[in-house]
């Protein structure tokens, strides 16, 4: 008997990549280690008797630079990771062991884009600017697609599509769009497994204040332990109008570490 699932993708999946090709010099949180990619050894420098050689490269990067996911561990309040785990024991030894990246299953869920400047009528929301409640409604009620238990739910603000202009992306000055603590609350209620945004910090960020106060990466790590991806590459789902989707993302199996570089997809029918 085959399997549904097979036949399914031999019949024609679209895969769209969802993730940021990881390159030097690219925009990321300062509060993490640079990503840097050197050739230690290039080819010729050592010449086998046949003539063959080899080149291999070496990665130096925080676990939370590029396209990346936030394991549980990656915040605490007060002292206490989610389940009431106490951070400062827990990091004893230097690896998360019950709450790593290690303990995040490759996820295969259903995946649902929330194009918030497409519901305000906007290319983009400005930098600084609070995703209410409300903005998230309407975007449900115009997309007529709904959030569900254990979805996967994406928000873009248009703000991925400064990804290449570097600083700009970064929005120390500007502030960055996302949600605040209420749209945090109201993604928790729905029963979502993760979420993810275009932008470096997935909420907002005010102008000026940088990183300084995280309050949705606190609902939703600490309170709710509802994963966040960040960095994504939204602009293909919203251009052809795709909200749905089958979605598809492996963390590096990277044991008692607090995030892990990803290359997220969607996958529709062909």
């Amino acid at each position: 008997m085959t399997d549904a699932l097979l036949t399914a993708v031999q019949s024609g999946v679209d895969i769209i990549d969802l993730g940021r090709q990881l390159r030097d010099g690219m925009p990321q949180s300062p509060n993490h280690p640079r990503f840097s990619h050197t050739l230690p050894r290039r080819h010729g420098d050592m010449t086998r008797a046949d003539g063959g050689s080899a080149a291999n490269d070496m990665l130096s990067m925080g676990t939370h630079v590029g396209t990346h996911i936030d394991a549980l561990a990656h915040v605490s309040q007060d002292c206490k990771m989610y389940g009431g785990i106490d951070a400062a024991e827990a990091g004893i030894g230097g690896k998360y062991i019950e709450l790593g990246v290690h303990t995040i299953t490759p996820i295969l869920r259903r995946g649902v884009l929330l194009d918030v400047p497409a519901a305000l009528g906007k290319e983009s929301c400005e930098g600084g600017y609070e995703i209410t409640v409300d903005d998230l409604d309407r975007t449900v009620e115009r997309q007529g697609v709904g959030v569900g238990d254990g979805d996967v739910v994406l928000i873009r603000s248009g703000w991925g599509r400064l990804f290449a202009e570097g600083a700009a992306y970064i929005g120390q000055e500007t502030g960055v769009p996302g949600v605040g603590e209420a749209g945090a609350q109201w993604l928790a209620d729905k029963g979502v497994h993760a979420v993810g945004a275009d932008t470096i910090a997935f909420e907002r960020l005010a102008p000026g204040g940088g990183h300084a106060l995280l309050a949705a990466h606190r609902v939703l790590l600490v309170r709710h332990g509802i994963y966040i991806i960040e960095a994504m590459d939204l602009e293909e789902l919203a251009a052809r109008g795709l909200h749905e989707f089958t979605f598809v993302l492996v963390p590096l199996n990277i044991f008692g570490a607090t995030g892990s570089p990803v290359r997220p997809l969607a996958l529709v029918s062909a």
